[in-house]
C-alpha cells in the first residue's frame, strides 16, 4: 500500500493517445497532398440531402448491427457502444482515401470522448441519434479525362444543367443517369481515368461527402454554369461555351453517395471503366443521398493543358 501511495498510477484517457499519436501524421499528410490547380472555369451539377435518410429501429436486440454486417460484410460490434467498421478504398491513395480515413478515426475519437457508452434508445443529444441511421454510406468518385474533341459532352452536360431537377433524389438520378451515358458515349475519347470507393459511417458520410466536393470545386477558376439543389446560376463574369480548339482535354468527376454498396473495381483500362460508368448510373433513387458533376473547361475558348490535367488529377492514370 505504501509504494502505491508513494508512487500513484496515472490514466491517460485513450481519445488523449490517439489524438497524440495521429496528430504528427495527419499534418504529414496534409503538406504531402497536392495544392488545387486553377486549370479552366468549369460546370457543376449536384445536390442531395443526409438527413432525409431514414432512422430505422434502435439498438434493441441488436438488430441494427446485424444489419450493418449483413450489408457490408467486413464490419463488427465495437467495444465502444456502437458498430463500427473499418473503411475499405482503393485507388491513388491521396486525398480520397485520406478523408475516408479520418471520418472513421473521427466518429471514434468522439465516441471516445463520449465517454464510450451509448445512451438508451431515445435519450436527446447522445450517440443513439447519430449512429442510429441504417448501415454506412459509400462515397464513389471518378475522374476522367477525355480528348477536347469530345465537346458534344460540354454540351450535353451544359443542357442538363439547364434543364435537370436537382431538387430531389429521383431528379439526381437522372442527372447520374444522364451524365454516365454522355461518357459512355464517347469511349474513342477516354484517355485517363481513376475510380475510387470507400465507406464510412453516417455519422461522418455528409462532411465527408462536403470535403470532397469542396477539393474538386477548387480545382475550377470559376463555376460558369450551376445547377445545384434546384438553384440554377450563371457566372456572370464569363460566359459558357465550348472549349478553345487548342485545349487538349475535358476533365469530368462523378461523386456519388449512396446508401448501397458500390461494387467497383480499379480502372486499368477502357473495360474497367465502362463497367464503372454503368455501376454508377445504376444506382437507384431510393439509394442516391448525394450527386456531384463537375467539369472542365466551361467558359467559352477556355483551354485545359495536358499539364493542367495532370496537375490538378495527379490520381488518374493512362487508360
Amino acid at each position: 500500500m505504501a509504494d502505491q501511495r508513494r508512487f500513484p498510477r496515472h490514466r491517460f484517457p485513450l481519445n488523449r493517445v490517439l489524438s497524440a499519436l495521429l496528430l504528427p501524421a495527419v499534418l504529414a499528410a496534409l503538406l504531402a497532398l497536392p495544392q488545387p490547380s486553377l486549370a479552366a472555369s468549369g460546370g457543376r451539377i449536384g445536390g442531395g440531402s443526409f438527413r432525409s435518410a431514414p432512422m430505422p429501429r434502435s439498438y434493441g436486440g441488436g438488430g441494427y448491427q446485424r444489419g450493418y454486417q449483413r450489408g457490408y460484410g467486413g464490419g463488427f460490434g465495437g467495444g465502444f457502444g456502437f458498430p463500427f467498421i473499418v473503411p475499405f478504398f482503393f485507388g491513388g491513395g491521396g486525398l480520397f482515401g485520406f478523408l475516408i480515413l479520418m471520418a472513421v478515426v473521427g466518429v471514434l475519437v468522439n465516441a471516445l470522448r463520449g465517454g464510450g457508452q451509448a445512451l438508451p434508445a431515445g435519450s436527446a443529444g447522445g450517440p443513439v441519434e447519430r449512429y442510429q441511421n441504417d448501415g454506412p454510406v459509400a462515397i464513389a468518385q471518378l475522374q476522367v479525362g477525355l480528348l477536347a474533341s469530345a465537346r458534344e459532352l460540354q454540351r450535353d452536360l451544359r443542357q442538363l444543367a439547364g434543364s435537370a431537377d436537382t431538387s430531389n433524389s429521383v431528379g439526381l438520378q437522372r442527372v447520374l443517369q444522364d451524365s454516365t451515358l454522355a461518357l459512355l458515349r464517347h469511349p474513342d475519347l477516354w484517355v485517363y481515368a481513376n475510380a475510387e470507393v470507400g465507406q464510412v459511417p453516417f455519422a461522418s458520410a455528409e462532411s465527408t461527402f462536403n470535403r470532397l466536393s469542396m477539393t474538386e470545386r477548387s480545382k475550377l477558376r470559376s463555376e460558369v454554369t450551376s445547377n445545384v439543389s434546384g438553384s440554377v446560376s450563371r457566372d456572370a463574369g464569363g460566359a459558357a461555351g465550348d472549349a478553345d480548339a487548342v485545349s487538349d482535354y475535358i476533365a469530368v468527376t462523378l461523386l456519388v453517395a449512396s446508401r448501397g454498396r458500390l461494387p467497383l473495381k480499379p480502372v486499368n483500362g477502357s473495360e474497367e471503366l465502362r463497367e464503372t460508368l454503368r455501376i454508377l448510373g445504376s444506382v437507384p433513387s431510393s439509394e442516391l443521398l448525394a450527386l456531384e458533376v463537375i467539369w472542365q473547361p466551361e467558359g467559352a475558348g477556355d483551354v485545359l493543358s495536358a499539364d493542367e490535367l495532370l496537375t490538378a488529377y495527379p490520381q488518374i492514370k493512362h487508360l
